[in-house]
């Protein structure tokens, strides 16, 4: 029998609950808050939080500057497109390891899993001279193979973790209904997996969205996401904080609106099968 929770116990855990929460969420308030303020109040000491004159200048000023649209749809390219052909190639792996596993399958998934331990900088050199022979430097098509490539080995061991929970009788069952490889993955084994590969196509937009090291070394102007959109008011003559902050909203809003919208289905999927 479960053990009752007092209101008392439910208040100190909503209280710390929002107290992380704001605590997590504060830099991004900040950033917003700034992103209204002038140069002046940005770097004003004691800092102001709310008093202060509000100005939209430098969303103009940004907007008049950078061709933000185009950033943007560099950066809906790049996400949409190393999630897509993340996604093609992790689901047959990752079912082939949870319902024809071998004896290395867990050697395979911790080698996998071991590439992300290996620091970026340490394989850009002949990352950049391979981009530089192919032609795909400051191309969408290389940063959606780059940007694939660094987060496969999380989709597939996402994946994985999404397939075990699955009963391998409801694949044995469409095998014996006449079930080919093909209607088995896409039929039977894709739509029950719904929750999990959402939460994974999530997350993977979110971690290409955010990087930024493959992004700023890979581009310059053509195929420039909204990482090179913020950087570029980072410059010789200093830092334009409410400028910064402006742009540094401008790039975040999409991301935050999807991860809003999309929270129910996230929390659903990162806890697909924790819970008998």
């Amino acid at each position: 029998m479960a053990r009752a929770v007092t209101n008392r116990r439910k208040t100190i855990n909503t209280a710390l609950a929002w107290s992380v929460g704001l605590i997590i969420f504060f830099p991004i308030l900040w950033t917003i808050l700034t992103s209204f303020k002038t140069e002046g109040d940005a770097i004003a000491y004691p800092p102001k939080f709310l008093f202060f004159d509000w100005t939209l200048e430098n969303y103009s000023i940004v907007q008049e500057r950078s061709d933000y649209m185009r950033y943007l749809w560099n950066s809906v390219i790049i996400a949409g497109g190393s999630t897509l052909l993340g996604i093609i190639i992790a689901v047959p792996a990752a079912w082939s390891m949870a319902f024809v596993p071998s004896k290395r399958t867990k050697d395979i998934l911790m080698w996998m899993l071991s590439t992300k331990m290996l620091p970026a900088v340490g394989v850009l050199y002949p990352i950049y001279l391979m981009f530089i022979k192919l032609g795909l430097l400051d191309t969408r098509i290389g940063l959606v193979i780059v940007l694939m490539l660094i987060n496969l080995p999380i989709i597939v061991w996402m994946l994985y973790t999404y397939f075990k929970e699955i009963p391998g009788e409801i694949l044995e069952a469409a095998r014996m209904d006449g079930a080919t490889l093909r209607d088995e993955i896409l039929y039977v084994l894709t739509p029950m997996a719904v929750p999990g590969i959402a939460s994974t196509v999530l997350l993977n937009i979110i971690l290409a969205w955010n990087e930024a090291f493959w992004t700023l070394n890979l581009t310059a102007a053509k195929a420039a996401p909204l990482t090179a959109f913020i950087a570029s008011y980072s410059s010789p003559e200093g830092l334009f904080y409410a400028k910064l902050s402006a742009a540094s909203t401008m790039a975040i809003a999409p991301i935050l609106v999807l991860g809003w919208f999309s929270q129910k289905q996230l929390v659903r999927g990162l806890t697909f099968g924790a819970v008998k």
